[in-house]
């Protein structure tokens, strides 16, 4: 029998209606004050959750990181392997979406993870998303002082993570309401600038450079559509496009980010879909529309791109920049690498947000120190913004470290963790379904529905198994490299030891599908207020803009 939302309404601060029915009043009703101290702000509005969806979706891996993927795979390689993890990322977001507006909840993905499947999975999930935040935070803050390098290479990079890392620290100290104001005027910024180099690399691919000269679909024919990468013949163009594929994961792994903003989202059941649904069309504009340009205006062979790449020269790394100096446009790479300072500073931001919530989501479920769940009077959990402001520390590497080979440890690093996260969402998800089948719901009766789900889920989780086994590929190229080794899989290994280490710790037990609670939360959020019907306008700008 299927269960509707009207059917059931619990209580706003229950988690499980079996503990409900045993508990007494005293442990069951928490007092104000005690709600007041764990209870995150619901301060984000609609177009704060969308815009959110593009600040974790436009990342490094796309201003800089495309360029070393069109060096090494060539235009087509890129083109297929950025569709396809695009599919994969949409995919993943249809799975989680579906969960969090069947029963809402404000612990993120460890917290589905340890109510669907087992407390250790959610341990292990929680554990492994903060680790990746933070080492992407090292990561993007490494990123600002390798882009102020293309002016100021005298200075020692040192000073610009300390300098933009307190900046970042304290944004997010802000109220949610400003927080989530101050990644909307940023997200925006991000929109414009990527427009505009997507139509700057348009025109000057169809002769509107100072040149004049018609480009087109040039270079696909010469050099050539598929490039080989650390071999000859077939063999190079396959692990060509396989460091594509890997380059793309990079890119794209952080467009579930917005699945964090969901505790802390007004309406759920209006700000879910709409951020979900518009992923797919900002995949197509940002990333595939951008590679396709890319492929059009640089040639893979061009040593302006090799020698970026090789030296990891922040921004002039970047293909766009690349672009801009082939069509002898003197201005603009400047310009441009000041707005790029724009997006890693976005991107630090967000980094400390999300890994300060997935810890205060793993306190909540007694994985983490209780002192993470504490939250100020504006809502924000200080404690755990603090401990993830922390790790801006790792970024200090760079001081007696090559800021290019660092930036690419984190890179691998940061990847595997994030491929990691995909695979805790899809085992989630599965459960879930399996869950709701064995209680006799049916999928008509859930609340959304995700395209082509439940089937497209098995083909991501197949790609994103093969993507993570093979992720290390490299290191055993032209000799073993133990630093790519490590890199490439240690957080694989850190992943699979807190899962262990946990089972034995708190003896868990596998959640049972006929057990799942899959009543917490139902209902728990009502839409707040009918909104009247958008006319066309509206709903074009709600489609591009996240409004």
């Amino acid at each position: 029998m299927a269960f509707k939302d009207d059917e059931i309404t619990p209580p706003r601060n229950y988690q499980s209606s079996i503990q409900v029915a045993l508990e007494s009043d005293a442990i069951k009703m928490e007092s104000t004050d005690e709600q007041q101290e764990s209870e995150l702000k619901r301060g984000f509005k609609n177009r704060h959750v969308n815009m959110f969806a593009i600040a974790g979706s436009i990342g490094t891996g796309l201003i800089i990181g495309s360029g070393s993927a069109l060096a090494s795979g060539g235009p087509g390689s890129i083109l297929i392997a950025y569709c396809m993890m695009g599919a994969c990322v949409y995919t993943v977001m249809t799975a989680f979406a579906e969960m969090a507006i069947f029963a809402p909840m404000n612990k993120g993905f460890s917290g589905y993870a340890t109510r669907f499947v087992d407390p250790a999975l959610g341990f292990a999930t929680g554990w492994n998303y903060f680790l990746k935040y933070c080492v992407l935070l090292a990561n993007n803050l490494t990123a600002t002082g390798l882009i102020i390098q293309y002016w100021r290479q005298d200075i020692n990079v040192g000073v610009w993570i300390a300098v933009f890392g307190a900046f970042v620290v304290a944004l997010n100290f802000l109220p949610v309401e400003k927080f989530g104001e101050a990644e909307f005027i940023m997200a925006i910024v991000k929109i414009i600038v990527l427009v505009g180099l997507i139509l700057c690399c348009l025109i000057i691919s169809l002769g509107g450079s100072p040149s004049g000269e018609r480009i087109g679909f040039r270079y696909w024919n010469s050099p050539g559509a598929f490039a080989p990468y650390l071999a000859e013949g077939s063999l190079g163009r396959f692990l060509g496009f396989w460091s594509c594929i890997l380059q793309a994961a990079f890119m794209f792994m952080g467009c579930e980010v917005v699945g964090i903003t969901y505790g802390e989202a007004k309406n759920p059941r209006k700000a879910i879909p709409r951020a979900v649904q518009q992923t797919i069309l900002r995949i197509a504009i940002f990333y595939i529309g951008g590679v396709i340009v890319l492929g059009m205006t640089v040639p893979y062979t061009n040593q302006l791109l090799l020698s970026a790449n090789k030296e990891k020269t922040g921004a002039a790394a970047s293909p766009f920049v690349v672009a801009l100096k082939l069509a002898k446009i003197e201005t603009l790479p400047a310009i441009v690498n000041a707005c790029f300072l724009m997006f890693t500073v976005s991107f630090a931001n967000s980094d400390i947000y999300i890994a300060s919530r997935t810890l205060y989501g793993l306190a909540r479920d007694h994985q983490a120190p209780k002192i993470f769940t504490k939250i100020n009077k504006h809502g924000v959990p200080i404690y755990a913004v603090m401990a993830s402001s922390a790790f801006c520390c790792l970024a200090f590497l760079n001081v007696s470290t090559s800021s290019g080979k660092v930036f690419g440890y984190f890179v691998s690093l940061s990847t595997v963790l994030g491929l990691v996260n995909w695979l805790n969402i899809i085992i989630t998800y599965i459960a879930f379904q399996k869950g709701i089948k064995a209680q006799g719901i049916t999928r008509a009766g859930l609340p959304w529905r995700g395209p082509l789900q439940p089937y497209a889920i098995y083909v991501t989780l197949l790609i994103t198994m093969l993507v993570i086994i093979l992720s290390g590929y490299s290191a055993f190229i032209g000799g073993f490299k133990v630093d790519k080794f490590i890199t490439s899989y240690l957080g694989l290994v850190l992943y699979l030891f807190n899962i262990l280490i946990f089972k034995f710790w708190k003896r868990t037990r596998r959640v049972r599908s006929a057990e799942m609670d899959l009543i917490s939360g139902r209902g728990m959020y009502e839409e707040e207020e009918e909104e009247p019907k958008a006319t066309i306008s509206q709903r074009l700008a709600s489609t591009l803009w996240g409004r």
